[in-house]
């Protein structure tokens, strides 16, 4: 056991939640942690990266630990499905199982995150010549490169853990069933939760029947969980709170502080004790200032008096379910290219279902100043407009919505 990873499962650190006042008694929650419980307890003894051989020449080579193991004909742990609707709380359960993984060599993405990451390695392999992946100990595939990259994954990590799994691209439907199965085959653990059950993945999608394979696959693998019940958190949590604030001042700074707390069950007085963390774009690295739960915090000028672009703001919108804004001014033409980038961030949040709270130097109507580029605004301002309606709070996050 890893000296440093919590030797508490997920059932013990659920009760201490409970205990704390953070979670609600939830019937199909518990039965969702039991579930959880089982695959923890199931991977404390199963070999990970660590005991793994990772030289050269490694990529069909293991360890003599993880030798033993299969040929006791031993299955890797059976992972876990987990779908429900919007706000029942797949996401804070995978986190809290994640956050006690009894494994050193883990990952846990967005799964829009992740093949982004698929695509770009393929790109990488497809410009290497046999010997380059010879050399770099990534196999000798001429033709297919998934198993090369399901190798790649397997090296890096023994558990994968996908929020909001879901197909809208046949690129990502044709890669994902063979990809897959090599990952399964590399004995990686994979726990994924959804909007979904996995026979509604990619429905109505080009060519679908060449999917069905998929959709088998991960019934077959793993443990299929439904969180049902009627009760959105996350929604109850939004009740009676605003979303858009005017004007900027202490006042509705401290309203946006304490919506963001509510919204993740933090108590206010851990203000000092809210994390930070990091967003990797193509490379390069995006600070979130507070983050917790689903929700980041970003100041105006943090997203847009800096040269960021629509790159930056779909992965804020694919890894978040909510974005607070502190202190949006008024546009006109001497912050032009900050409206721009303003209009870009808005389109992102929006075309992913993204909850939006703010604070404003003025209403929506009156964010920008007569003339210039006030026309092509009065899209964004029907935007930030309907943000605030009951039946956006009551989307889906990733719930992709057409552009106009």
């Amino acid at each position: 056991m890893i000296e440093h990873i919590k030797k508490d499962g997920p059932e013990a650190e659920y009760q201490v939640l409970m205990a704390e006042g953070e979670l609600k008694p939830d019937p199909d929650q518990a039965r969702v942690v039991s579930g959880l419980e089982r695959l923890h307890q199931e991977l404390m003894n199963y070999p990970e990266i660590g005991t793994r051989s990772i030289g050269l020449l490694s990529n069909r080579r293991w360890s003599v630990r993880l030798i033993g193991w299969l040929q006791k004909k031993k299955k890797p742990p059976r992972g876990i499905y987990l779908y429900g609707g919007v706000g029942r709380g797949k996401s804070m359960l995978m986190d809290l199982f994640f956050s006690v993984a009894p494994l050193k060599s883990k990952r846990r993405v967005h799964f829009h995150e992740f093949m982004l990451d698929i695509h770009a390695r393929l790109e990488v392999l497809h410009g290497l010549s046999t010997k380059e992946r010879s050399k770099r100990g990534w196999g000798t595939d001429d033709e297919d490169p998934i198993p090369a990259v399901a190798r790649q994954i397997a090296r890096e990590t023994t558990l994968l853990c996908f929020d909001e799994l879901q197909i809208t691209d046949i690129a990502d439907a044709m890669v994902l069933a063979r990809l897959f199965k090599a990952l399964f085959d590399q004995g990686v653990v994979v726990v994924a939760t959804s909007n979904r059950p996995p026979d509604d993945l990619y429905k109505n999608g080009l060519n679908r029947q060449r999917f069905l394979p998929f959709i088998d696959q991960l019934k077959e693998t793993l443990e299929i969980a439904p969180l049902d019940g009627p009760t959105d958190y996350r929604y109850d949590r939004l009740k009676g709170v605003e979303t858009y604030y005017s004007p900027v001042n202490e006042e509705t700074t401290n309203k946006l502080s304490e919506a963001f707390f509510r919204l993740t069950d933090r108590d206010i007085k851990d203000r000092a004790k809210v994390p930070s963390t990091e967003l990797n774009v193509q490379g390069r690295i995006l600070f979130v200032p507070k983050s917790a739960r689903g929700v980041a915090v970003f100041s105006f000028k943090r997203l847009c008096a800096n040269p960021l672009g629509s790159a930056d703001y779909l992965a804020i919108a694919r890894a978040y379910h909510t974005v607070i804004m502190v202190a949006i001014p008024q546009f006109g033409k001497d912050n032009r290219d900050q409206a721009t980038r303003f209009v870009t961030l808005i389109d992102a949040l929006y075309e992913h279902s993204v909850k939006f709270l703010c604070s404003a130097a003025v209403p929506p109507q009156s964010l920008y100043e007569t003339g210039g580029s006030s026309f092509e605004f009065e899209r964004t301002v029907s935007r930030l407009m309907e943000m605030q309606s009951e039946d956006y709070l009551l989307r889906g996050h990733g719930v992709v919505i057409p552009k106009d």
